[in-house]
C-alpha cells in the first residue's frame, strides 16, 4: 500500500478533479491532501475525510504587485512547511492537479527524490504547471495536441478525470427538480460557478423562443437569477448547483456551455450533444477557445464565439437547430473518444509510476 499525496487548488475545478480518483485510490493506498490554509481545497478535501495540511501559498502572478516583493519568502516558506510534512507522512508519490498552491508541494517533493505527476487540463500549460513540469515524472494531459508542446516521453494523453457521481444521475430525478414532465427535449445551460452575462443574456432574450421547443435549465452564477422569469413553467434557474448536477445531466438533451477544460470534459463522459460559447482572449489567456476548437475538430461540439452572440443573440437558435439536426452525429464521435474515461486513465498512469519505482 502506497502514500499517495495528492495537492491542487485555487478553484473548485483543481480540486475536484483530484478528488475523481479518491474512489480507486482509496481501495489501495493511502491518501494525503496538501493545499493552502484556507483555500477551497480545504473545504473540499476534510469534507471528503482526507488528512489535510495547509502551508503558505502565494497567487502567481503575471502583472506587476508590490506583493511581487514579499511572495518569494511566501513560497519558500511554503516549501519548507511542505518538505517536513511530506517527510512525517513518509509519501511515497505525488500527484498535482495544478494551481498556484501546488507549486511549493512539488518543489518539496523532488527535493527529497518523490516522483511527481501532474495533470494539465487545459489546451496549453498554465503557469503553475510551467514551472514544476522540470520536476514531474509523467504529465497527464486532456488533449492530444498539448503532448507534443510538452517534454518529449513525459507527457500521457489521458482526459479528464471524472467523479463517478455525475455518472450516476437519474434523468427522473432532474425533471422532478425543475419540475418539467419530460415531454419536450431539455436545454441545461451552464455558465460557469459565477455565470457569465454574454450566455445569460443571450438565452433570456430569446427565452420565447426557446420555450416553445425546449424546457430549460439555466444554471445562471451566484446572484445572475432574473425574478421576472420564475414564473415561467419551461424555465428553471439555479445560481449554483452542487449534488443535484448529476440528475440535472441526466434530465439534459442538449447543452450550452463555457469551454472550461473540466466541464467539456463531463459533457464528453456524459456524451451531451452541445454548444460551447469559449471566453474571449479579451477575458482570459485564450486557452477556452483553444479547447472548444479541440472538442470542434474532433467532432464533439459545435462553437459559437462570444462576439457573434453578443453581436447577434438571435443567432443562438440558428447553432441549436444545426446541433438538434446533427445530434446522432455528435453523439457517435463522443461515443468512440479513447479519452472519456479519464479517471481510469489517469489511476494507470500513477499505478504504473509506483510499480516503476517499487
Amino acid at each position: 500500500m502506497a502514500k499517495i499525496l495528492l495537492t491542487g487548488g485555487g478553484t473548485a475545478g483543481h480540486v475536484t478533479a483530484n478528488l475523481a480518483l479518491l474512489g480507486e485510490l482509496r481501495e489501495k493506498h493511502t491518501i494525503y491532501y496538501m493545499g493552502s490554509k484556507d483555500g477551497i481545497e480545504k473545504e473540499l478535501a476534510e469534507k471528503a475525510g482526507l488528512p489535510y495540511f495547509g502551508i503558505s501559498t502565494v497567487k502567481l502572478r503575471r502583472y506587476f504587485s508590490l506583493r511581487n516583493l514579499t511572495d518569494p519568502f511566501r513560497v519558500i516558506g511554503g516549501f519548507f512547511q511542505a518538505r517536513k510534512q511530506i517527510q512525517d507522512w513518509n509519501v511515497d508519490l505525488v500527484f498535482s492537479k495544478g494551481g498556484f498552491v501546488a507549486v511549493p508541494v512539488i518543489f518539496a517533493a523532488a527535493s527529497l527524490g518523490i516522483p511527481i505527476i501532474c495533470h494539465e487540463s487545459d489546451f496549453t500549460p498554465g503557469l503553475a504547471n510551467k514551472l514544476t513540469i522540470p520536476f514531474t515524472k509523467k504529465i497527464c494531459c486532456n488533449f492530444q495536441e498539448t503532448v507534443s508542446l510538452l517534454p518529449k516521453g513525459k507527457a500521457v494523453c489521458t482526459g479528464a478525470p471524472i467523479r463517478e457521481e455525475l455518472l450516476q444521475g437519474k434523468r427522473e430525478e432532474g425533471l422532478k427538480l425543475c419540475a418539467f414532465s419530460g415531454e419536450k427535449p431539455v436545454l441545461m445551460v451552464i455558465g460557469g460557478s459565477l455565470g457569465s452575462v454574454a450566455i445569460n443574456t443571450a438565452v433570456r432574450e430569446n427565452i420565447e423562443s426557446l420555450g416553445q421547443i425546449y424546457d430549460i435549465i439555466h444554471i445562471c452564477g451566484k446572484k445572475n437569477e432574473d425574478s421576472s422569469l420564475s414564473d415561467l413553467a419551461y424555465y428553471k434557474q439555479f445560481p449554483y448547483v452542487n449534488e443535484e448536477l448529476a440528475d440535472l445531466y441526466q434530465a439534459a438533451d442538449f447543452v450550452i456551455s463555457r469551454a472550461g477544460a473540466n466541464v467539456i470534459y463531463e459533457i464528453l463522459a456524459l456524451k451531451k450533444p452541445n454548444i460551447l460559447i469559449p471566453l474571449p482572449k479579451k477575458a482570459s489567456r485564450g486557452d477556452q477557445i483553444l479547447n472548444a476548437e479541440s472538442f470542434s475538430s474532433q467532432g464533439f461540439s459545435v462553437v459559437l464565439p462570444q462576439e457573434e452572440l453578443e453581436e447577434k443573440p438571435e443567432v443562438l437558435l440558428e447553432y441549436l437547430e444545426k446541433l438538434r439536426e446533427n445530434k446522432e452525429k455528435y453523439v457517435n464521435a463522443m461515443e468512440e473518444s479513447k479519452e472519456r474515461d479519464g479517471r481510469k486513465n489517469v489511476i494507470a498512469v500513477i499505478q504504473s509510476v509506483l510499480d516503476e519505482k517499487s
